[in-house]
């Protein structure tokens, strides 16, 4: 309690030459660059009543301090709940999205500053731009891709996706696996959204636009560019620890003797 009035006191001196006027910045992280440098500046003034300047007080105090914690602060309000049926967590009044797999699980809210992170046995399942309105929906159109999957026919239709707006490269990979397999084009197009799942949207957007290039358009096809192609080496065969495998010596095949068997002179 005897340290309330200094700390009341720091945070009156900071708000008045720090904060004064009001800093022009783009964003947060602009800002608490500005505020460490101001803070760092600050450190060399001398304080009344004091004979050194503040970084030498400040280096007296820290050899009183006790150690560090091991894990460093989490600074965010942490929430126990369940995921609906819809797949939703509420926090603050608003609703985020989560995995459907996740949906009637209890997960825990970590509410920061600008975002919202949904955790599942200590793991994070969504994340978010935290909304400051009430009564508001936060969806990611990703979660809701396997449920989409067992029913391909509400694509157009999902709440989740409206105003989800991919690369055009993705429009046009649609057109063709619908011409080419019909209603099964559509599923096949959803399972291509689903690689989104573990993926990032650039390396799924390259992927695409190399099998459209290529002629390659399910699935399967276009998840072999999500590879970086030095990883491709680690399939070749390799003699290490093989080497009598060096004396096996396998003929060329005669096609020749594939016609010797059809007209039964092989037989």
């Amino acid at each position: 309690a005897n340290e309330k009035g200094v700390v009341e006191g720091t945070v009156k001196f900071s708000r008045r030459n720090f904060l004064v006027p009001v800093p022009q910045v783009r964003d947060f992280d602009e800002l608490n660059a500005r505020l460490v440098e101001m803070c760092r500046e600050d450190l060399k003034r001398k304080v009344r009543g004091k004979g050194a300047e503040k970084k030498a007080l400040l280096r007296e105090d820290r050899a009183a301090f006790f150690e560090e914690p091991q894990t460093p602060f989490d600074a965010c309000r942490k929430v126990s709940t369940t995921a609906s049926s819809l797949s939703l967590v509420r926090f603050d009044r608003n609703d985020y999205s989560v995995p459907v797999r996740y949906a009637h699980h209890p997960v825990v809210v970590k509410g920061y500053t600008d975002r919202v992170e949904i955790c599942f046995k200590g793991q994070i399942i969504a994340d978010h731009r935290r909304l400051w309105s009430q009564e508001d929906v936060s969806f990611d159109p990703v979660h809701y891709l396997a449920l989409l999957e067992r029913k391909p026919g509400a694509l157009d239709h999902a709440r989740p996706l409206e105003g989800w707006h991919l690369p055009e490269c993705f429009d046009v990979l649609r057109k063709r696996l619908e011409n080419a397999l019909g209603k099964k084009g559509t599923g096949e197009y959803i399972r291509v959204l689903r690689l989104l799942e573990k993926h990032s949207p650039g390396a799924v957007t390259r992927a695409v636009e190399k099998g459209l290039e290529n002629g390659v358009i399910i699935r399967d096809g276009i998840a072999q560019y999500l590879f970086p192609q030095e990883e491709w080496g680690e399939t070749k065969f390799s003699l290490a620890g093989r080497e009598h495998l060096r004396y096996v010596k396998v003929a060329k095949t005669d096609i020749s003797e594939y016609g010797a068997l059809l007209s039964g002179q092989g037989a």
